[in-house]
């Protein structure tokens, strides 16, 4: 069985080791001391190194890793068109999901999700890509996932999402709770969390489409509904 540890780096980038008994995946490597000291501690060789996507907060430790181990580089388009990789003979199950830019990924193994800047822990990433139609596809594939998947994302934007989340919702009581337990040593939260924190994910929610009805934004579908809060 694979597992995943989690490291930071900068001011809120979170990379991420995927290893099992022998080798290990670099995912948004940028923290390289800690990945370095982790791999040996282990003994564990590093085989890849690759990106939830291509924008340079994510890339930065490419060059240092690749220079220092013999691991593989697999690019976000090659890895969408592979659909799967294996580590130590499991599987990890790989997501296009385009919104946040055109090459963004999801990596899914067992029952996490490493989900970059497309989905993180209270809200999501923003639209550079320009294609709110592809990130409500992608956000929607994410949302049919089990409730129980560990969200592991590409920052830690969680004090921000929930001062948001009660600009926008006051009265939720799930999100003071959500917040005591934030650690940021071991940033997470499950799916199941998302659907009751994370306004981006409860379109459908009666709440949320009285807030929509409320402030005059289109909520008579769910496509408008998506298109209204992307206005927030």
């Amino acid at each position: 069985m694979l597992a995943v540890a989690q490291f930071r780096y900068s001011a809120d980038n979170l990379a991420y080791l995927v290893y099992g008994p022998q080798s290990a995946m670099a995912v948004d490597g940028g923290a390289v001391d800690e990945i370095g000291r982790f791999l040996a501690e282990q003994g564990l060789a590093l085989f890849y190194v690759v990106n939830t996507h291509r924008h340079y907060d994510h890339t930065a430790g490419n060059e240092f890793l690749l220079q220092h181990y013999p691991a593989q580089h697999i690019g976000c388009r090659d890895l969408a068109d592979m659909g799967k990789i294996f580590l130590d003979n499991e599987p990890i199950l790989i997501y296009p999901t385009p919104g946040h830019s055109d090459d963004s990924l999801c990596f899914h193994l067992g029952n996490v999700l490493i989900s970059g800047d497309t989905l993180f822990n209270g809200t999501i990433g923003n639209c550079f890509s320009g294609r709110s139609d592809l990130f409500y596809q992608s956000i929607k594939k994410l949302m049919a996932l089990p409730p129980e998947t560990i969200i592991y994302a590409g920052h830690d934007y969680v004090k921000d999402s929930i001062y948001f989340a009660r600009q926008l919702e006051p009265d939720n009581p799930y999100l003071n709770r959500f917040l005591q337990n934030y650690d940021s040593e071991h940033v997470y939260s499950t799916l199941a969390d998302e659907f009751r924190i994370n306004p981006y994910l409860r379109f459908n929610d009666e709440k949320i489409i009285a807030i929509l009805k409320n402030e005059g934004l289109p909520y008579a579908t769910e496509w408008e509904r998506w298109q209204s809060l992307m206005t927030f």
